[in-house]
């Protein structure tokens, strides 16, 4: 089938199946009291979507055709969908809500009174409210990269289990997922609003194949043909070789090396070597290759199928028996090279590459995977079987299953496959994480708080109140720390869930804050009880535990070794992935949480170990404050990102642009790149090209939000009111009648080239600088 044919059809899939139906959103749910589901805190804020026949009025499943359509109908304009399905299940209460933004539209040039921001913030605060779960959590959606799903699915069929886990109308609720976001040249991109990549497009096509589509369906041709016109699916980069081959449909040999072995080098820094060490990784890094090194060490490979010989004979434009396996190891797609391979790292990969034949099950190698899952089966039990993230949740459990197929671990691995997973109007994906909860239920906290309008957000406080204590870790992992390189956790907070667990910097600071604003208001009435002094210590010693030699802070552990490991990366489509490295925005969340404790409790045994951490701390911002007055954001798009937090941090020691010339350049950075309409819209090539990049078309309510906090923080109303008054006239012009505002670009990023979805920074952010905005300027 000719490309041009198959384009006249590319929508036939769309009306198919599962027409009227309904899935519903699961809050804390223990999955019917499942066998092999365990919390430390009864589920609170596990995520999960169950389809229910007989759920929902025939209007309503007639509403939920009507948003599907919708999506379909715009999607290569629209990429994000808009969490339509999770109000959809709200729409009684939202119905029922107290209070919504004022109808009067502002004029041009009119400066905002108290009165109308007053009633802007209430509409949104009503609005969030109704989103809100028992729990005290605030869901949605973190999807956006492309290349999870399929590792799910092609792990699941492995283990033959597919059709145990998904039921039939999830797996069709997949297939609308990929094929709403196919791109318009039949490829798949990175992340859902990417440019097509040997990656997404490779894997994709798998995983539809998989799913029970036909090779001979118009956009499955499609896909293939853009495969085979660059070359084949040996041009994948290497996680994409690396899921291929476990499925059988690409060769082992055709893959650089991933021994296990370097899980026995010595740890310790004088040897040397131990710089090496992969317990000095990043943890994602070392999480994900951890399993992968089992799998290659094994050569584990899914069981040969009519369907899998099938797929094997389709993803190359030649013969598979003609492939120079050798060469393809270092083919890679020109559209996948993000981070090109130096010579030193193929010299390394040719040297393990030839000494394979020997290690290949020897005793060394025996050794060396039964290490592997020691440490495995640490991560597992030590995260309730959620797991790090879901590229290692995957391949745990596959790990888990070719140790022994009948085991318990395996099995406990399965119900937790259901919180990664997400549905909306585009179909169900698979999250970049068990979700954000923790994250985003602490800055909707500080934005309710920051409004003064307690009274109204009363209820939704105490609730969230409740979800920030139950989500403290209290307890440290298993020991000994030190045998499975954790840092240390206890009184941290982590990014989703305590049954999660992995203390983060950020999420730390951010819920500690939370939690601090709340203490402060000194109304256990109200908002609940506040916690104890003891346990904010524990969160202080955490944070401080995060500061590294250079002053900064980096995510979920110090910087174990050098920054010129990342010569190893071998992931050619992510960067900066070796080590953990100091970033701007932890090292800023960490300042404002540490600043916030000294105000509210001046004088404790932490009080000189604190004012000597944010010295350094502040140090570093300023030493890594670009020459234009920006800080680049390494997890939100960008340089608005980065800079709001960079401002921040070297705001609360008292610098304002009128007496500290980093923050003045920085002021200036921003206004310089404000919109006409009053807003910022910052592209996410931004994160990829290191080189702020306008985002075409509209201004970014989000955008504008964290470009507007920069500006509060540094008191730059006090210089020039006017970007303020106009950016605040956009976001009020911008919101809903609902109190909601409108879902855009996506705005998350990791690994400076894959973007995520933060569906609720349309909330969270944009409250939060409307209601800074009337604080300080109203």
């Amino acid at each position: 089938v000719k490309d041009s044919e198959v384009r006249v059809q590319v929508c036939s899939w769309q009306f198919d199946w599962l027409t009227g139906t309904m899935w519903v959103f699961k809050s804390a749910s223990d999955s019917g009291g499942h066998p092999h589901l365990f919390s430390l805190n009864g589920h609170k804020g596990r995520q999960t979507w169950e389809y229910d026949p007989n759920a929902g009025t025939p209007e309503q499943r007639a509403k939920v055709e009507q948003l599907r359509a919708a999506y379909t109908a715009n999607r290569h304009k629209q990429h994000h969908s808009a969490d339509e399905l999770l109000r959809l299940q709200c729409a009684d209460r939202i119905a029922a809500k107290k209070y919504s933004p004022p109808r009067e539209p502002i004029t041009d040039g009119e400066i905002p009174s108290a009165e109308g921001v007053e009633q802007h913030l209430k509409g949104a605060i009503s609005f969030y409210e109704c989103l809100q779960q028992d729990d005290g959590h605030f869901p949605g959606d973190y999807g956006g990269p492309m290349f999870l799903m399929p590792g799910l699915i092609i792990a699941l069929y492995t283990t033959s289990v597919l059709d145990k886990v998904l039921s039939p109308e999830a797996q069709r609720e997949m297939v609308r997922y990929l094929y709403n976001h196919q791109n318009e040249d039949g490829g798949f991109g990175l992340h859902i609003e990417g440019a097509s990549t040997m990656f997404g497009t490779a894997l994709s096509y798998v995983t539809l194949r998989l799913l029970g589509e036909d090779a001979d369906r118009p956009e499955v041709v499609q896909a293939r043909n853009w495969i085979h016109s660059r070359g084949g699916a040996t041009y994948i980069t290497s996680w994409g070789k690396f899921w291929l081959s476990v499925l059988g449909v690409y060769s082992w040999n055709g893959q650089n090396p991933t021994p296990p072995e370097m899980w026995l080098l010595p740890y310790n820094k004088w040897t040397g070597i131990g710089m090496l060490h992969p317990g000095r990784y990043w943890c994602h890094c070392r999480m994900v290759y951890l399993p992968m090194s089992y799998i290659y060490g094994l050569r584990g490979t899914c069981k040969e199928t009519a369907l899998t010989a099938a797929i094997r004979a389709e993803l190359y434009p030649m013969p598979y028996d003609t492939i120079d396996w050798n060469a393809a190891r270092n083919q890679i797609a020109k559209e996948d090279l993000y981070y090109p391979h130096p010579l030193i790292q193929d010299i390394l990969w040719w040297s393990l590459y030839q000494a394979e034949g020997l290690l290949l099950g020897s005793r060394l190698r025996k050794a060396a995977l039964k290490e592997c899952m020691k440490h495995i089966h640490y991560e597992d039990e030590n995260t309730r079987y959620v797991d790090i993230g879901p590229v290692n949740k995957v391949i745990n459990m596959l790990c888990c299953w070719f140790e022994d197929p009948d085991s318990l671990a395996f099995k406990k691995h399965l119900p937790r496959v259901h919180d990664y997973l997400w549905v909306a109007e585009d179909g169900m994906k698979m999250q970049g994480y068990n979700g954000s909860q923790l994250w985003d239920t602490s800055f909707a906290v500080q934005a309710m708080l920051d409004s003064g309008l307690v009274d109204v957000a009363a209820n939704a406080l105490k609730k969230a109140h409740n979800y920030i204590e139950q989500s403290q870790v209290v307890q440290e992992a298993d020991p000994p720390l030190s045998a499975y390189y954790r840092h240390i956790s206890k009184g941290a907070w982590p990014f989703s869930t305590r049954d999660h667990g992995w203390p983060i910097s950020d999420c730390t600071s951010e819920g500690f804050k939370a939690a601090l604003g709340l203490a402060a208001l000194q109304n256990p009435d109200l908002v609940g009880e506040g916690l104890s002094l003891e346990r904010l210590e524990q969160a202080v010693e955490v944070i401080l535990s995060y500061q590294n030699r250079d002053g900064g802070m980096a995510t979920y552990e110090n910087t174990r070794s050098f920054h010129a490991l990342e010569i190893i990366n071998p992931a050619e489509t992510f960067g900066d992935i070796v080590v953990d490295y100091s970033y701007v925005e932890c090292t800023s969340a960490c300042v404002t949480a540490l600043t916030a404790f000294q105000k509210l409790h001046p004088g404790t045994k932490l009080s000189s170990r604190i004012k000597s951490c944010l010295d350094k701390a502040e140090s570093f911002i300023r030493r890594i404050q670009r020459p234009d007055g920006s800080w680049y954001g390494s997890w939100g798009v960008c340089f608005t990102y980065g800079t709001w937090f960079g401002v921040t941090a070297l705001a609360s020691g008292g610098a304002t642009a009128a007496n500290d010339e980093s923050v003045r350049k920085a002021c200036s950075f921003l206004v310089e790149r404000q919109r006409l309409d009053g807003g910022w819209g910052e592209s996410y090539l931004s994160c990829q090209d290191k080189a702020y990049s306008q985002l075409e078309g509209d201004s970014h309510v989000v955008n504008t939000a964290w470009a507007m906090m920069a500006l509060l923080a540094a008191d730059y109303h006090t210089v020039d009111p006017k970007p303020l008054h106009k950016a605040a006239v956009y976001l009020m012009r911008s919101q809903q009648e609902s109190g909601d505002w409108p879902q855009q670009h996506i705005s998350g990023v990791f690994n400076r080239n894959c973007m995520i979805t933060y569906a609720n920074y349309r909330y969270v952010k944009i409250c939060l600088s409307i209601a800074c905005f009337w604080g300080s300027v109203i």
